[in-house]
């Protein structure tokens, strides 16, 4: 007989969702962890980047009182205060994902690495355990490029940029994506100089060129330098004595120029952890894009394993590295596993992505260009400018967009959103599209006014005006009118 009828390797968010749904049926289960609790979430991504967020829009805040007929000073940066609250915000949510609490549930906690040594068995802390079923959650990384020049100079990557006890007094990133801009303009509101380099044509790359400009240019009001089309050759060591006494970097570009910085954040991407699973011995595949599964995120090669979150490819889609994607693979992997429905498989038909940055560039499911590669003909665009908003003219804002992707059959394909906030409204396009709602129930929906939110409203109001103010129309209203 197994030692375990569940085993699971990492505890960030989707193994913890799956460890605590397996223990609370019953199940015995095993969970493996080699660093700490909450997995990158937790720890070094979602929870600290926030709370720095936070902390950077309360000085913007401030600097832009004026515009209110508040006069203040301008903010006085405390980086000990800044990062107790990042540290802070981590420690009130701990709790949550500790191994006190699940072992409290019954799941064995094993605060170690762990390797398969068979199909059905797994070594962790020097002990054998062997299963019935396999949950890989070991999460991602973030990409260390090849760079000439890379292991001869300092650089961080998301799991050490928040230990720093210093603010930078330069910092150079490589990457201009959603990790890449949020602590460039993070940073740069925090008073540090920050130049982003991106070696693709814009930053952005994966966004609506439209949101992505209005986005890059409140960041460049925020003081942040952008490089874009801009190869890095190779990194060099910068002298103490050349940037105020503080040792740095220099980014060399293919065109010769020279970005001297003190610190280098790595934000070009992440990559799964499959290094030290010994994947081959299971009979696991695998490729450089993570772990090879169904739609039912179950090995296509070992039937006792599955695998959840960043590490997964599922029917070679690859990888979505986000939380909600993580707990979204958590509840059909649980249908998948333990309830065996065969119907259960994974969409991101209506997945939803958020760069936090102010204004928050939010994206459910398709952009226009995605939905004109995909090949869906006769499609309307539908625009509403935020500025055009009663709650937006009462905040003062004046950027902003909302961008609605509309199939000829009158339903939402995607939605684009630059507002602050946006995410927020995230929600309820992703229940529009994974439901295919017709547009009529946004354009029809009741929202409480004055809300950001009834900018969308607007937008999907506007797909139906031409025919509410046809020709036959207003004839009909015309004979109608004489009706008592």
């Amino acid at each position: 007989m197994p030692d375990f009828d569940v085993v699971v390797i990492g505890a960030g968010a989707a193994g913890l969702s799956v460890a605590s749904i397996s223990a609370g049926l019953g199940l015995r289960v095993a969970l493996v962890e080699r660093g700490r609790m909450g997995g990158d979430c937790l720890n070094y991504g979602c929870v600290p980047s926030k709370a720095l967020l936070a902390a950077a829009h309360a000085a913007a805040s401030a600097r832009q009182a004026a515009r209110f007929g508040i006069r203040l000073p301008p903010p006085e940066i405390d980086w000990v205060g800044v990062r107790a609250h990042v540290h802070g915000a981590i420690a009130r949510i701990a709790p949550n994902d500790s191994a006190a609490r699940f072992r409290g549930m019954g799941v064995e906690v094993i605060e170690a690495s762990a390797h398969f040594i068979a199909p059905d068995e797994i070594e962790a802390g020097g002990r054998r355990l062997t299963f019935r079923r396999a949950v890989i959650a070991a999460g991602s990384s973030a990409v260390v490029p090849d760079l000439p020049g890379l292991d001869g100079v300092p650089w961080l990557t998301n799991e050490t940029l928040f230990d720093l006890e210093e603010p930078p007094g330069h910092l150079i990133i490589l990457g201009g994506g959603p990790i890449g801009l949020e602590m460039a303009q993070a940073h740069a509101r925090l008073g540090c100089l920050v130049t982003v380099i991106e070696a693709g044509p814009r930053i952005a790359s994966r966004e609506d060129p439209e949101l992505a400009e209005g986005l890059k240019a409140a960041l460049v009001r925020d003081g942040v330098e952008f490089r874009e089309g801009a190869k890095v050759v190779r990194l060099e060591q910068l002298e103490p004595d050349s940037l105020a006494a503080q040792a740095g970097v220099v980014a060399v570009l293919e065109d010769g120029s020279r970005i001297a910085g003190t610190h280098l954040l790595l934000a070009i991407g992440r990559t799964p952890r499959l290094a030290g699973l010994d994947l081959v011995t299971a009979g696991v595949e695998a490729s450089p894009r993570g772990i090879v599964t169904g739609a039912d995120l179950r090995s296509v090669s070992n039937k006792r394993v599955w695998a959840v979150g960043d590490i997964a490819d599922p029917q070679g889609i690859g990888p979505r590295a986000f939380t909600h994607v993580a707990s979204q693979h958590a509840g059909i992997l649980v249908r998948s596993m333990l309830f065996r429905l065969p119907f259960t498989k994974v969409s991101y038909a209506a997945l939803p992505r958020v760069t936090y940055a102010d204004p928050e560039l939010a994206q459910i499911g398709l952009t226009e260009a995605e939905a004109r590669e995909a090949g869906h003909a006769g499609l309307s665009i539908l625009r509403w400018p935020v500025a055009e908003n009663d709650r937006a003219a009462a905040e003062g804002l004046t950027d902003g967009l909302v961008k609605l992707v509309v199939d000829k059959g009158g339903r939402l394909l995607g939605a684009g959103v630059l507002a602050p906030h946006a995410g927020e409204m995230a929600g309820m396009f992703g229940l529009m599209i994974g439901r295919r709602l017709p547009l009529s129930a946004l354009a029809g929906m009741v929202l409480p006014y004055p809300t950001l939110a009834e900018a969308a409203k607007r937008a999907a109001g506007d797909y139906y005006a031409p025919k509410l103010l046809a020709p036959f129309t207003k004839r009909l209203v015309g004979l109608l009118k004489h009706l008592p």
